[in-house]
C-alpha cells in the first residue's frame, strides 16, 4: 500500500507564495505520475499540473507561469511551487501519484492519493 502525505497549505494574501509538498511511502517500485488536483467549494474537482517520469509537464491553463511542478524520483516527492496567488486559487489540494508497487512479491498498480491540504487566499 501506498501513502502520501501532504504538507504546504495555508493562509496568503494575494500575490503570495506558497509551496506545496507531497511524500509517498510503502513499497514502491516505480512512479508513473505524479499530479495536483484541487477542489474548490461547489466546483468538481480538477487537475492543476502533472509531471510525468521522464520530466514532461502539463498545467490547466489558469495557473501557467505562475505554478511549478517538480519531483524528485529519489525521495518519492512532487511538489507544487504557487506564486503570484490568487483569491480564485483558493481550495482544497490533493496530490495523486501512480506507477507501481510491490505486494508480497508481485507488482501491482497503485493510485494513490494525498489526505488535502487547504490553500486559502485572500484579496
Amino acid at each position: 500500500q501506498v501513502q502520501l502525505v501532504e504538507s504546504g497549505g495555508g493562509l496568503v494574501q494575494a500575490g503570495g507564495s506558497l509551496r506545496l509538498s507531497c511524500a509517498a511511502s510503502g513499497s514502491i517500485f516505480s512512479i508513473n505520475f505524479m499530479g495536483w488536483y484541487r477542489q474548490a467549494p461547489g466546483k468538481q474537482r480538477e487537475l492543476v499540473a502533472h509531471i510525468t517520469s521522464g520530466g514532461n509537464t502539463n498545467y490547466v491553463e489558469s495557473v501557467k507561469g505562475r505554478f511549478t511542478i517538480s519531483r524528485d524520483n529519489a525521495k518519492n516527492r512532487v511538489d507544487l511551487q504557487m506564486n503570484n496567488l490568487k483569491p480564485e486559487d483558493t481550495a482544497v489540494y490533493y496530490c495523486n501519484m501512480g506507477g507501481l508497487s510491490m505486494d508480497s512479491k508481485l507488482v501491482r498498480t497503485f493510485d494513490s492519493w494525498g489526505q488535502g491540504t487547504q490553500v486559502t487566499v485572500s484579496s
